[in-house]
């Protein structure tokens, strides 16, 4: 029993770099979605063309090719940007997901009826409150599903930093197992995994019903 609270313990040390790396990516990559959608639907080449390709190219490759190329790649480019190891993590997860969420977005905001544009336009609305009041509410309540699918994805994909040394909770997981040769600190960090992914699963379920007004 000591010894499944103690490889608990400090499994649960590495939940910390994954907690944080988790909400940094989303505090960061949810804004610029959101922004470099409506920047897509613009309209305006200057902002489609780069952010078309932007996306293609974040959503073609591997996060773990990103991964290296962001701290390994970019230092031998260009000497000036060498990060910190969770630093060049949390900048890579950050890009790799505001391009995702980027096309979440953009098909919300696209999904919503072209008549409810000409509606408010007739009721004297600006483009502003037209998306403020009436499309926005509207698309957050239809990508809220996909937004949690990225969002449990995330989780899973922390693991992903082993590959650059730092300690979360596979890491130290793996640790544990080199040393003691048994597989329970794997069932350990798979457990933790589940317990943080049904939580999220809890709070987007609440969120959805909360914006079930707007259906």
């Amino acid at each position: 029993m000591t010894y499944l609270l103690d490889t608990t313990t400090y499994i649960l040390q590495g939940a910390g770099i994954t907690l944080r790396l988790f909400a940094l990516t989303l505090i960061f990559s949810l804004p610029l979605g959101f922004l470099g959608a409506v920047g897509k639907v613009s309209g305006r080449r200057v902002l489609t063309l780069p952010l078309g390709l932007y996306t293609s190219v974040v959503r073609g490759t591997p996060l773990l090719l990103q991964l290296f190329f962001v701290y390994y790649g970019l230092p031998l480019m260009i000497p000036a940007l060498r990060f910190e190891r969770f630093t060049a993590a949390a900048l890579t997860f950050i890009i790799n997901y505001a391009a995702y969420f980027v096309e979440i977005f953009r098909g919300g905001i696209q999904s919503i009826d072209r008549g409810q544009y000409e509606a408010a336009r007739v009721l004297g609305m600006t483009y502003r409150q037209t998306m403020v009041r009436i499309v926005l509410p509207q698309t957050l309540k239809r990508v809220l599903p996909p937004v949690a699918n990225e969002a449990i994805t995330l989780v899973k994909d922390t693991a992903l930093v082993v590959v650059l040394g730092i300690g979360e909770i596979l890491r130290n997981s793996k640790e544990v197992v080199s040393r003691d040769f048994t597989i329970s600190p794997f069932v350990i960090a798979g457990v933790i995994y589940l317990v943080l992914n049904y939580g999220l699963v809890w709070l987007f379920g609440r969120m959805e019903q909360r914006y079930r007004v707007y259906e």
